[in-house]
């Protein structure tokens, strides 16, 4: 008998790869998403709701499905969000996180913060059992006013969702520690509504965290993954020397695929047409000048700072990738990053893949944009740079899943 599958929503839901990860697990139906950037939004739309058909989306009252924002969904459909309540087992996502990053400028006024209470009251309306929430590190670490370090964000969060009557508990998790080729260290809190808590013995807000560190060398054995997969083992079959074919854009070239050479680049490729064409692997184009440093900077395996005073550059958080270890967190910018092997910058699948994305997941929208056009627009870089693994995805819907079953 299959088991029933119990159902979420995705909020600032990006490109989907929380919503992949909790398809991929088998326990999951979405009933809607909410996701401001229409670029990002046409990925999901895409993947998880055209083809996957994975969302039972409520288009009696929310319309077809398109990019919302929250506070216009929590303005206009507060009583509809207030009937979902006993039906909603989970809302999962977490707001942007530009604001608090420790990569960008740490700005408090930043208007994005603000969505952390749009978050709160779109919990305290709907009461999911579970809430899973995610962002970045920094998040946890309070901005300076005066020389002198405020409460955290994560904090405020953590006693906001208790007074809604959540047992709740946030911590710091590797992503590299659970089968993705990347050091990402997120914030990721889980809330069990204190009813669910005092109805069963064997949950606290710890069991998610405990259970997560028990199941992951056996959730990825069953995969057939490696436990610490590398840079090399996520991408070599991507290099440019495969060869390489006209672009779906005019005036690029895109690579095509060379043998399958890991555990990882098998589970990726798994689902992909037998032909060479892949998905958003179109490669950069580089000036002479650029690619002559790139040679050089491989050459010599120099590192970043070494990097920038050899060329002179005043700004360059270049950084040389090693193929032996998972990458550094990657972020929404491809020009932070040289190739392990070749002289030139990730593409977009290889950004993917770092991520854990499946080859079959197909990224819409604008390669890259610049400007002021940085704060309208999400190209597919910024999409897949602000995405949750969703192979980690996948592993929390197990086990959010399995709090609810006990």
């Amino acid at each position: 008998m299959n088991e029933k599958k119990s159902t979420y929503i995705d909020l600032f839901a990006g490109c989907g790869g929380l919503s992949l990860g909790l398809h991929n697990s088998g326990k999951w139906k979405g009933l809607f998403a909410i996701e401001k950037s229409e670029d990002a939004f046409k990925t999901f739309k895409h993947n998880l709701i055209d083809k996957k058909k994975h969302f039972n989306w409520p288009t009696d009252w929310l319309g077809k499905p398109q990019n919302l924002d929250i506070n216009n969904v929590i303005n206009k459909y507060s009583d509809n969000l207030i009937s979902l309540r006993g039906n909603v087992d989970l809302v999962a996502g977490g707001p942007p996180c530009q604001g608090f990053s420790m990569a960008g400028r740490r700005v408090e006024s930043d208007s994005r913060n603000d969505l952390i209470n749009s978050y709160i009251k779109f919990i305290e309306l709907v009461e999911p059992k579970i809430i899973f929430f995610e962002n970045v590190r920094g998040f946890t670490t309070g901005f300076k006013k005066n020389n002198e370090r405020g409460e955290a964000y994560s904090t405020y969060v953590v006693n906001k969702l208790e007074e809604l009557n959540y047992n709740v508990k946030g911590q710091l998790i590797d992503f590299s520690k659970y089968g993705v080729p990347q050091k990402r260290t997120r914030f990721i809190l889980v809330g069990i509504r204190k009813q669910l808590v005092e109805n069963n013995p064997d949950i606290n807000e710890n069991t998610f965290f405990n259970k997560l560190e028990e199941n992951k060398e056996k959730f990825l054995i069953n995969k057939g993954l490696e436990l610490n997969p590398t840079l090399e083992d996520a991408i070599s079959d991507l290099l440019k020397k495969n060869g390489t074919k006209e672009s779906e854009t005019p005036k690029f070239r895109e690579g095509i695929y060379g043998e399958i050479d890991s555990s990882f680049q098998k589970y990726v490729r798994k689902y992909r047409r037998i032909d060479s064409s892949v998905d958003s692997h179109r490669f950069a184009k580089h000036t002479e000048t650029v690619k002559n440093r790139f040679e050089i900077a491989l050459k010599e395996g120099l590192k970043s700072n070494e990097y920038r005073e050899r060329f002179k550059l005043k700004k360059s958080s270049t950084k040389i990738l090693e193929k032996n270890k998972p990458t550094p967190t990657i972020t929404t910018l491809p020009d932070d990053y040289i190739h392990y092997c070749e002289p030139r910058i990730m593409t977009v699948r290889e950004y993917a893949r770092i991520q854990t994305f499946p080859d079959n997941y197909q990224f819409k929208g604008k390669y890259t944009t610049g400007g002021k056009r940085r704060t309208q627009e999400v190209p597919r870089y910024s999409q897949i740079g602000n995405a949750i693994p969703p192979l980690f995805g996948e592993q929390s819907g197990v086990i959010l899943k399995s709090l609810l079953s006990e």
